[in-house]
């Protein structure tokens, strides 16, 4: 999928993860994509609450080389 923008979390703990997303999408623009890196295992349920409780959609994600990898389009 292509992306405007990319953030990597690797390393990251809950909650700096969603922290980091949220100021990652404040610079961007509507409709662009942000692709987020991370290793907590949290930040699969965290990202999907937080994509419904801002109104970003998350549009997809899945696993690359042991980590979890998240599209989610700015509101």
């Amino acid at each position: 999928m292509e992306f405007n923008k990319e953030f990597d979390a690797s390393g990251l703990a809950c909650p700096m993860p969603i922290v980091k997303t949220k100021k990652a999408l404040a610079d961007m623009t509507s409709g662009q994509i942000l692709r987020v890196v991370a290793t907590d295992p949290g930040s699969v349920c965290d990202m999907a609450a937080f994509a419904e409780q801002t109104g970003n959609a998350l549009l997809e994600q899945g696993n690359e080389n042991s980590k979890f990898v998240f599209y989610l389009k700015k509101a």
